[in-house]
């Protein structure tokens, strides 16, 4: 994630973290470990990796108010209050509330009582499953059996230690510092203490945990249903388009030049749609029509094909398939005879957007060409089943095809077909008289990477799940 030049740098956390230790020392609510009586700032060579410049390395003893051991009192199948064991903690940082146990020892409820956002440490399990860490949010009251730990941060995210609890990092830490014995190992609390923590700021702590939750929560949804994985990431990308489209996929920046004034340039005598989502837009935006943004916009020809001559492919709604991908392997050709009667405009060629316009289930679609898809053949032309849309220099056509893409503007092609049951079209005064809500230029280029990453995201978890 980008990170916030603005945001207080984590050595002054951890300054306020120190300070506040103290007092609570003073006050006899904690005691005072070895450490805890340097007053020098924390620093630590040989760290685990290199983190941002705001960030810090510090060891968990410098960030929590303790790590208690749990209760060594047996347990019953009734009480005033359930014991959350090693098999409460689940291996992805939550509780599980199914098979409690109770106490009603008053002395155990005071001393073991867990408290909202206390994490719990599993300090004795399997080699695989020791270490694994989770976050108490509360669900009802509890107090913790004698193979936990519990850890009460202090002054920081208990939600982003939980996070740093479950990466990878971690796991590869608890692997090493174990100790193992006969079908378990342990890891102590003297052991926990000197766990390498990567302190961001706190208001970062704040954004990593808030993405984090959205990549959980997709992932939760992909693993409750695999069947429905394809289904799932269209949701995902769907919903991504339609945040970039209104302004909401990444920060506005009141230094961008202003749309209007791109869109002036394009054509002095501009002047802006004004409807009712002009108020629901960002600032610097602009709303237009989409004739307005491009220097080509037409359906293409009724060729004459070729039988036997295989060397100019002529590209169809079956060359756009519904996965995604562009082929010319089903492509038909032209006779070579009619090419003089196809002037240069009408061959793609990269950044050209692609929308089928007839047909019954694929109108609509809508595919970005490169000439990378060429391959040995020199050029490719449209039919008329298919409409072309090539913007101007001004204009990022990665980002266009984004717009036409989302949901919202799918579901507004499919409104306006003619045409019908059997056979739909899409007119080009369709296409010509869309509303685009067009960004500054600049920050085009920011929603285009954007969509980048979080696509290459959603991918990349699907490949895994797929593995």
């Amino acid at each position: 994630m980008p990170q916030d030049p603005n945001d207080e740098p984590a050595s002054v956390l951890l300054e306020r973290i120190k300070a506040e230790k103290e007092r609570l020392i003073k006050e006899g609510k904690i005691k005072r470990s070895k450490k805890s009586g340097s007053s020098d700032t924390l620093h630590y060579e040989n760290v685990p990796f290199e983190v941002p410049s705001s960030w810090v390395w510090c060891r968990l003893e410098d960030i929590v108010c303790e790590l208690k051991y749990g209760t060594s009192e047996k347990s019953s199948s009734v009480g005033k209050i359930a014991v959350l064991r090693m098999g409460n903690i689940t291996n992805v940082g939550t509780i599980d509330y199914s098979n409690l146990v109770y106490s009603s020892n008053d002395e155990d409820i005071e001393q073991y009582s867990l408290e909202k956002d206390d994490l719990l440490f599993n300090r004795t399990n399997s080699s695989e499953w020791v270490g694994k860490t989770a976050i108490y949010k509360e669900e009802q009251p509890a107090i913790y059996a004698g193979y936990l730990i519990r850890i009460r941060p202090l002054l920081i995210s208990s939600d982003y230690l939980n996070t740093v609890m479950n990466s990878g990092y971690y796991r590869d830490w608890c692997y090493d510092v174990k100790t193992d014995a006969v079908n378990q190992s342990n890891i102590n609390a003297q052991k926990l203490s000197q766990l390498m923590i990567p302190i961001p700021p706190l208001k970062e702590q704040g954004r990593i945990v808030a993405e984090m939750d959205k990549w959980i929560s997709l992932i939760d949804i992909v693993k409750n249903g695999k069947d429905d994985l394809l289904t799932i990431i269209k949701q995902a990308k769907s919903k991504i388009l339609n945040l970039a489209i209104r302004g909401k996929l990444v920060p506005q920046d009141p230094n961008d030049e202003p749309a209007i004034e791109l869109l002036k340039r394009i054509n002095p005598d501009f002047t802006p749609c004004d409807n009712e989502h002009s108020r629901k837009l960002p600032q610097n935006w602009c709303i237009c029509r989409l004739k307005d943004l491009c220097s080509f916009l037409s359906r293409g020809k009724s060729p004459k094909y070729s039988e036997n001559d295989k060397t100019y492919p002529v590209f169809a709604q079956k060359c756009n398939f519904k996965d995604g991908g562009i082929s010319l392997e089903q492509a038909r050709f032209l006779d070579p005879s009619t090419i003089c009667k196809w002037s240069e405009t009408y061959k793609l060629r990269t950044g050209d957007i692609l929308v089928n316009s007839t047909g019954t289930g694929t109108v609509g679609r809508t595919r970005l060409f490169h000439e990378s898809y060429l391959g040995q053949y020199p050029f490719v032309v449209p039919d008329s089943h298919v409409s072309v849309i090539r913007v101007i220099d001004d204009i990022i056509p990665q980002y266009l095809y984004a717009y036409i893409s989302s949901s919202f503007i799918q579901r507004y092609l499919q409104d306006n077909l003619a045409g019908s049951t059997n056979q739909k079209e899409l007119y080009i005064g369709v296409l010509e008289n869309l509303v685009i809500f067009v960004p500054p230029f600049i920050e085009q280029q920011r929603i285009v990477q954007k969509i980048e990453e979080l696509f290459t995201s959603i991918d990349e978890i699907q490949k895994a799940l797929e593995v």
